[in-house]
């Protein structure tokens, strides 16, 4: 029996929610586990992650092995480093919006100087 160390995935439509469990690789991803290990959510900011180390080597001790995700999800948490957000891209539109928002910004301080040259003037 190969046994796993992988997700498997709860939470509503595009709200996913994930649960790090012990199961026979011939079971389906949702379906018939051994144990519950962890939980991972990672629509929190940052991202919660939730794993018993211990668990985790008893079963890798016992030759189980864990699925590439679960493997970084426990590095992270054995690390104690904070998950490293993505930074998300801006559409064209929200990029077009942020170049006329910094071309105005600039225009205001160039008047702003000149302004402040002829208050001194006077």
């Amino acid at each position: 029996m190969a046994v796993k160390i992988r997700l498997a995935r709860h939470g509503a439509k595009k709200r996913p929610y994930y649960r790090v469990v012990v199961a026979d690789g011939r079971m389906p991803r949702d379906g018939r586990y051994i144990e519950e290990i962890g939980r991972y959510n990672p629509l929190t900011n940052p991202k919660t992650i939730d794993i018993n180390l211990e668990k985790v080597d008893e079963w890798i001790s016992k030759g189980a092995q864990p699925s590439n995700t679960v493997s970084h999800l426990v590095e992270i948490v054995r690390s104690g480093a904070p998950v490293v957000e993505k930074k998300a891209k801006l559409s064209k539109k929200a990029q077009a919006k942020a170049a006329a928002a910094a071309e105005a910004a600039a225009e205001e301080a160039a008047e702003a100087s000149a302004d402040a040259p002829e208050a001194e003037a006077e």
